[in-house]
């Protein structure tokens, strides 16, 4: 088995698609059906089926599936542990992050990792926490930096970065402004607008309400917390959004209960061998530690 082909394999797993695996690996749709053809003829097993427009995989593309990507995640970390020994900081590092933190946290930092490494090329993608997290596992992606889990997988270390106090908010003329202090049972009578129910923020979320015996009254939901704020700003609801978000706009609520923290760090795979420009990263990021990160 040569690894292109494998990546072939992979990329149309993925995408369930031989034109967009194509897109993705910049080859055209007949080079990739060559290359699941060698790899078919290799093994002596189909590794698709291709009913209609859907392509879906055989008993022996699910076997392989996971051992293609411990294939290529070997060949990645056995080339990486040979560029490492000459100490420079170069190459390509692929940093995934979620969109908040990209856009609130990690800029100064991205800043001063282009000045100081101006020969990595920096491969940043913008995910979910969760899609994130779950690239890192498959060994797609070198580290994550992200909303993390309330139970991270044992293959990961993860590191809180960030403390990220969540405040509980509504627009200036929604009914919720005019009162005092709330208690979590008389927020439940109104309108709420969340993270989706599958982000590790509204698990943190359902959590607490959970643990008070409540259900939450989620009108509506997105996984882009700017888009969230823009709802909570126009009325449809009360939402819990990052400090760093509120500054004015919208009204904080006191409610009785003990604030929301949600911990915001970085990950990377234990079993991975980090590349120079990895390190590098993770040695800023350190730097950045905010003191209640550091207590945990």
């Amino acid at each position: 088995m040569d690894t292109q082909s494998l990546q072939a394999f992979l990329a149309v797993a993925d995408n369930g698609s031989f034109s967009r695996a194509a897109e993705q690996l910049h080859l055209t749709q007949p080079a990739v059906s060559k290359r699941i053809a060698t790899l078919e003829e290799q093994i002596d097993a189909r590794l698709f089926d291709r009913i209609g427009r859907r392509v879906t995989l055989t008993e022996a593309g699910r076997v392989l599936l996971p051992r293609a990507r411990q294939i290529l995640v070997m060949v990645d970390d056995s080339r990486r542990a040979l560029v490492n020994l000459t100490g420079d900081i170069a190459g390509s590092l692929t940093l995934a992050t979620s969109h908040h933190i990209g856009l609130h946290r990690l800029p100064p930092l991205l800043k001063a990792y282009t000045r100081d490494h101006p020969e990595v090329r920096l491969d940043l993608r913008f995910l979910d926490s969760e899609q994130a997290y779950q690239g890192v596992l498959d060994g797609e992606l070198e580290m994550a930096v992200v909303t993390l889990a309330p139970h991270p997988d044992p293959q990961l270390d993860v590191v809180p970065i960030w403390d990220d106090r969540m405040c509980f908010v509504c627009a200036h003329d929604h009914p919720l402004a005019g009162h005092g202090r709330l208690s979590l049972h008389a927020l439940c009578a109104f309108d709420a607008v969340l993270p989706g129910p599958l982000t590790f923020t509204r698990t943190l979320i359902e959590s607490r309400f959970a643990a008070a015996g409540l259900e939450l009254p989620v009108a509506l939901s997105t996984n882009y917390l700017e888009t969230l704020k823009m709802m909570t700003a126009i009325g449809l609801g009360w939402s819990l959004l990052p400090e760093r978000l509120v500054a004015g706009e919208l009204h904080e609520l006191q409610v009785e209960h003990s604030a929301i923290h949600r911990s915001l760090g970085y990950l990377v795979h234990r079993s991975r061998t980090l590349s120079n420009a990895a390190k590098a990263m993770l040695a800023l990021l350190e730097d950045a530690r905010d003191e209640a990160s550091r207590r945990r």
